[in-house]
């Protein structure tokens, strides 16, 4: 059974506020010195600076200039990513390498065990603390300096109490993440079978339903009396340009969904003008066809709800009156996840157009029964959602508590020293 310490004193430190008594508290500057030595990412592999830990330079990382202008970084070595806005990205590395100059890296002189201290920097309380020290212009993105963060004190128990604290967090630590696992690929499993349910759905392939041989290529057989037209028979490409600023409503394709953002946002690549961007209404169907061979993860279909502006490298379709747009969208959403987009841009084309799809085959069920397949996927895809939302919000609570849990370890507001560790 988990304990409180018995007898505590006062740590000297508000964040902390009392700590157990055979527990010291120390500046950070008396136990770890600033790693300052400048390298490039040649000598050197670049590393990234996450909320998971100091991983191996990540694909999504954005890439900069200064790749002779890096720090050092080596094995047991601590590093935080200074930035306010990177709150909780830090950890002690187990590899060397080169991490960018926004970043503090801590080079231990002391015998303070590595894990504890990965576990110490990582909790929450630590963190709010380390980014109160920091300074800046705008509110929410300051950093903090070596200077200032040296005075922060921190809680350093006995080695055998390290020691146990570690064996303690990892075993739970462990234990929570395979529950969070399983949620996830229960999740993922959700996912699928929902993205299954509907392409049969919309594809018309229920098991009771007469059906003639198709030259649709993703789906061998379609209904009797559905009819297959190509997709310049049902949709026409639509192109208008921005001019003068017409239209400010910024909106971009997302795992799918069309969404709104800020257009006055420092955030991402931007462009110098929003007037080459292209108008798009309620009802166009918005088609990512770019980046085809290097990116095959991606959802590449979104339909607009609302009138705004979204790249011109996008393809936009207008519906003709023989095909509602949702289900033209929810078709050519099928068509993506069987992958039919990756075979069109083939060899070493990265993009294609409306020119290279126009004779995509579409099948073309009566628009009754348009109405009732969008009503049946509907009713499919919230039906998965709550059960995924019921998983997404188990996950957020295991978060809540292994931090919760660390952070009371570390901090010594409960004792673990005479608890048992099973094998695991």
């Amino acid at each position: 059974m988990i304990k409180n310490y018995q007898e505590k004193k006062p740590s000297g430190a508000p964040w902390l506020g009392n700590i157990p008594s055979q527990w010291e508290c120390l500046k950070i500057g008396s136990l770890f010195l600033q790693r300052k030595t400048k390298v490039s990412d040649k000598e050197y592999p670049p590393l990234s600076v996450t909320k998971k830990g100091i991983l191996p330079q990540l694909d999504t990382a954005a890439k900069s200039n200064d790749g002779d202008n890096r720090k050092l970084v080596k094995v047991g070595d601590s590093v935080i990513n200074s930035r306010s806005d990177r709150k909780g990205s830090c950890g002690v590395s187990d590899r060397e390498g080169s991490v960018s100059l926004i970043n503090i890296v801590l080079e231990p002189n002391s015998a303070l065990s590595r894990k504890y201290v990965h576990y110490l920097l990582r909790s929450q309380p630590f963190s709010e603390e380390y980014y109160r020290y920091g300074r800046g212009i705008v509110a929410d993105l300051w950093t903090t300096r070596f200077s200032e963060m040296k005075n922060i004190l921190i809680p350093i128990p006995p080695p055998s109490e390290q020691k146990q604290i570690v064996r303690f967090l990892d075993w739970k630590v462990s234990s929570i993440n395979k529950l969070i696992n399983i949620r996830k690929n229960e999740i993922n499993k959700l996912e699928e079978l929902k993205r299954s349910k509907i392409l049969n759905c919309v594809m018309g392939q229920e098991e009771d339903v007469r059906s003639k041989l198709s030259s649709i290529s993703w789906v061998k057989n379609i209904p009797y009396n559905w009819s297959e037209e190509t997709l310049i028979q049902v949709a026409e490409e639509q192109k208008i340009k921005n001019v003068g600023l017409a239209e400010t409503n910024l909106l971009s394709l997302s795992y799918g969904k069309i969404i709104e953002k800020d257009i006055n946002t420092t955030e991402g690549l931007l462009p110098a003008s929003f007037e080459g961007y292209q108008i798009v209404y309620p009802g166009n169907i918005i088609l990512r066809l770019t980046d085809l061979q290097n990116d095959r993860k991606s959802l590449r279909t979104g339909i607009s709800i609302t009138k705004g502006i979204i790249t011109s490298a996008y393809t936009c379709l207008k519906v003709r009156d023989n095909i509602l747009p949702e289900y033209l969208h929810l078709q050519l959403h099928s068509a993506d996840l069987c992958k039919v987009f990756y075979g069109m841009g083939g060899g070493v084309r990265q993009s294609i157009g409306f020119k290279e799809i126009r004779n995509l085959i579409i099948a073309i069920p009566p628009i009754e029964e348009q109405r009732r397949i969008l009503d049946v996927a509907k009713q499919i895809d919230n039906q998965s959602n709550l059960l995924i939302e019921k998983y997404r919000e188990q996950i957020s609570a295991l978060n809540d508590l292994k931090q919760r849990l660390i952070s009371d370890v570390v901090t010594g507001q409960i004792d673990v020293r005479n608890i048992e560790i099973p094998e695991y």
